[in-house]
């Protein structure tokens, strides 16, 4: 039973008949794993600390910038810099001490996936790509465990609970096959307010205790969608769909397979030694590559394809510049007699545009990979970050 001190902590939520002290009980004792402590986890992460959920585990490989704390609460401007994992945990115990954090700073891979959900009773899918979106619908599938998606988009969000070990559809009965990445803009590109993100991870944390605690109905075959700049919510029937790569009688997927989670410039780390001929370059090269190429006596021209605002911010020295959506336009300014070295924020606009380029017959054209990003973090340590 609770103690006296846990009784007086979570007095208001065992008032609910839904919950009881029966509920209470069951949140200490649960395992919630949380995918991404950004935008949709930080929120989700707090209440679920609060609400005391004994065990979080905290999956999130990257560290806090200073264009995150516009809407990831967990950090402080004192965090930029820091792993997102150490910060979080320390924001998570300062609010309740006796939940147990257990970091897994590698995040998801398809090589810990299967096994990073078996240790766990539930997973909440807080991150922002399809690669890591569809290797964890597919994950929890295979493991048998709930997963409570959110997802944005500028003014919008949906959530969803997907749990086919009790019968329900999961993220590939809506979405089958997985888009290629550069092909939706991101909140990079798009824009996001914060408050947005702290209502999507709020309804994923409820979605969480409800499941939890058993207490009310789930979104288990419905899926959620709000548009906050109309004030507008629906709830869309989600039915499990027999053809299903994953759950489908006759699925495909029955095991994970790093290949189902890959698109060029998106998920593969580019070798910084792979030899390759400056006459005929590859879709896509490294940091390192890009730095001794820019520097011989034979350089590309460097292409920035990010906006203007970007371009106020940093900018490589040699960079040319037109806006992706400028290029199609104005594709005659640039040399069909040169290798065109393609540079964005990531690495994802650009590659758009490197494969955009070479469909139109500019043949040397490829991608930085990492972007201008990664660049301030390997050859100019000194320049503004975003």
């Amino acid at each position: 039973s609770l103690s006296i001190e846990k009784k007086i902590r979570y007095s208001r939520p065992p008032r609910l008949p839904q919950i009881g002290e029966a509920g209470q009980l069951r949140l200490r004792q649960s395992r919630v794993l949380l995918l991404g402590v950004g935008g949709l986890g930080s929120p989700a992460a707090l209440y679920l600390a609060a609400a005391g959920v004994g065990t979080l585990g905290l999956a999130d490989p990257d560290t806090v910038t200073l264009h995150n704390l516009q809407r990831q609460i967990l950090f402080r401007e004192e965090n930029v810099g820091q792993s997102k994992i150490s910060s979080a945990t320390a924001a998570l115990l300062s609010l309740n001490s006796a939940t147990q954090i257990i970091p897994h700073p590698a995040g998801l891979t398809p090589e810990n996936a299967f096994d990073l959900f078996s240790a766990y009773d539930l997973v909440l899918d807080g991150t922002d790509n399809f690669p890591t979106r569809y290797l964890a619908n597919d994950a929890a599938h295979l493991a048998h465990r709930p997963l409570v998606h959110g997802s944005i988009f500028q003014f919008t969000g949906q959530v969803s609970l997907f749990h086919t070990a009790s019968g329900g559809p999961c993220y590939r009965c809506l979405f089958p096959q997985m888009p290629d990445p550069a092909s939706v803009p991101t909140c990079e590109q798009a824009g996001v307010f914060g408050a947005l993100c702290g209502t999507i991870g709020s309804l994923m944390a409820m979605e969480a205790i409800k499941h939890l605690t058993g207490a009310g109905e789930t979104l288990q075959g419905r899926l959620l969608t709000l548009d906050l700049l109309a004030a507008q919510t629906r709830t869309l029937r989600l039915p499990r769909n027999p053809a299903c790569p994953t759950c489908g009688g006759n699925s495909s997927i029955t095991g994970i397979d790093s290949a189902n989670y890959h698109y060029a410039g998106c998920t593969t780390p580019v070798s910084s030694n792979a030899p390759f001929s400056m006459e005929n370059p590859p879709l896509e090269i490294s940091i390192e590559q890009a730095r001794d190429w820019l520097a011989s006596d034979q350089p590309p021209l460097l292409l920035d394809v990010r906006e203007d605002d970007e371009l106020a911010i940093c900018k490589i020295a040699q960079a040319v510049h037109i806006p992706m959506d400028d290029v199609p336009a104005r594709l005659a300014e640039l040399p069909r007699d040169r290798t065109i070295l393609v540079q964005c924020h990531h690495g994802r606009r650009s590659m758009r545009v490197t494969q955009f380029l070479r469909e139109k017959g500019f043949l040397r054209a490829t991608n930085l990979a990492g972007g201008i990003d990664r660049w301030a973090e390997k050859v100019e340590p000194g320049m503004a970050r975003y």
